[in-house]
């Protein structure tokens, strides 16, 4: 009698991808060097920084901000940042009264080149369901309580459009440089479930 193969969920993850991408290199169907060169891309190159670099340049340059909040596309070319699902992206302003949050209702529309590949929960169904009926209760319960006269804008990106939210400057950062600005801001803070902090 012959053993039973093994389940699928008894194997560690990071083996089967190792064979996954062993067999799609020996088949032809992958090269190795253009697979590294795309995760060092999305790793090293896109991500969050460039948003904070973005946001950090907002904060700092009225004229620029004035251009990232007309022309959201345009504004970000300016400083390099361009690409595949980056190529019609709207900048959305936090303040006081307004707190704006990002969700893609459809699949997950999410602008990499500013932020990289999109977190875990962005993907989650129950994100994006509820955070379009209840945003309040899902921003608490991802940890951000918001004032209770804080109205709450919900933008849904899809492959049309990408929406990026600028978050409020925190106060007391007046004489931080745009790196050490930069250094501060979050992907959340960006997607609009977070909040900059000094």
């Amino acid at each position: 009698m012959s053993k039973a193969q093994p389940s699928s969920d008894r194997i560690p993850m990071n083996l089967r991808t190792e064979a996954l991408e062993q067999l799609l290199v020996e088949r032809g169907l992958v090269d190795p060097q253009v697979m590294d060169t795309f995760i060092k891309t999305y790793e090293k190159d896109v991500g969050p920084l460039n948003g904070a670099q973005v946001v950090a340049k907002a904060w700092t340059d009225p004229e620029f901000k004035q251009r990232l909040l007309d022309d959201g596309t345009g504004a970000i070319a300016e400083l390099g940042f361009k690409g595949p699902q980056g190529e019609h992206l709207v900048v959305v302003e936090n303040s006081a009264e307004v707190h704006n949050v990002v969700v893609c209702t459809l699949c997950s529309c999410y602008p990499w080149p500013l932020l990289g590949l999109p977190p875990a929960w962005y993907k989650d169904p129950a994100y994006r369901s509820r955070v379009v009926r209840e945003p309040r209760t899902v921003l608490a319960e991802m940890g951000l309580e918001l004032p209770t006269d804080t109205e709450i804008t919900v933008w849904d990106s899809s492959s049309e459009v990408r929406f990026f939210v600028l978050p409020q400057r925190p106060p007391g950062t007046e004489e931080l440089s745009e790196a050490e600005l930069a250094a501060l801001v979050t992907r959340d803070a960006m997607v609009g479930v977070a909040q900059v902090s000094a």
